[in-house]
């Protein structure tokens, strides 16, 4: 777990030896790991942002081709997402029709139902919120999204995130007081993204015991 998080705090890093040890297959240890944080529901904590990021500006230096970074890493998530629904959308009946008490009929209906109306942009701008971008496509399966809607979004969130963060860091990477402060500017878009998910998570905890 530590190395784990060694290796986000210093993806620079991390990616630097990835270009030295496996050099043009670095491009295929980018594209699985991208595919996996969104495609497999148990793996949410896998660098998403950050690993952009920094190969963005790896590109901007020339160790990386940035269209073909780019081109490899929206196929990625896009298939990542598809699988991530699919298993959604196939787990999703069959879990709740076990009538296992810790399963909530009405939950799957309200969730249906917000899919529904804002399904859309769930899946667009889930993609900006580690951890909420590889539940998101799961749950739209599990609410039975319609796969067309679905694919639209899908796309259209992988080519904002992808773009816009390979971008980004493609003219700003390199910029010495970013690189400087890199681990300080990880840390706070960690927090910025998983301290609000946890403090709805536990207003809901406390409201349903005072509920009780």
């Amino acid at each position: 777990m530590l190395e784990f998080f060694q290796m986000v705090l210093h993806i620079d890093q991390t990616l630097g030896v990835w270009l030295q040890q496996y050099g043009v297959w670095v491009y295929l240890v980018l594209f699985l790991i991208v595919f996996a944080e969104t495609g497999l529901v148990v793996l949410p904590f896998l660098p998403g942002d950050s690993l952009l990021f920094i190969a963005g500006a790896f590109g901007a230096t020339g160790n990386l081709d940035p269209v073909l970074l780019a081109v490899l890493l929206i196929v990625a998530a896009v298939t990542g997402n598809t699988l991530n629904y699919a298993i959604g959308r196939y787990l999703g009946p069959r879990v709740f029709s076990m009538n296992l008490r810790l399963l909530d009929r009405g939950a799957l209906m309200r969730t249906h139902a917000f899919y529904e109306k804002h399904g859309g942009k769930t899946i667009v701008m889930s993609r900006f919120i580690p951890v909420v971008r590889t539940f998101a496509p799961f749950v739209a399966g599990v609410a039975e999204m319609p796969v067309a809607r679905f694919q639209l979004f899908n796309i259209a969130g992988a080519l904002l995130w992808v773009i816009g963060l390979v971008a980004a860091g493609y003219f700003f990477g390199n910029i010495p007081l970013v690189r400087e402060h890199l681990n300080t500017i990880v840390l706070l878009g960690l927090a910025a993204a998983i301290v609000p998910v946890v403090g709805a998570a536990l207003f809901k905890l406390l409201r349903s015991r005072r509920g009780g």
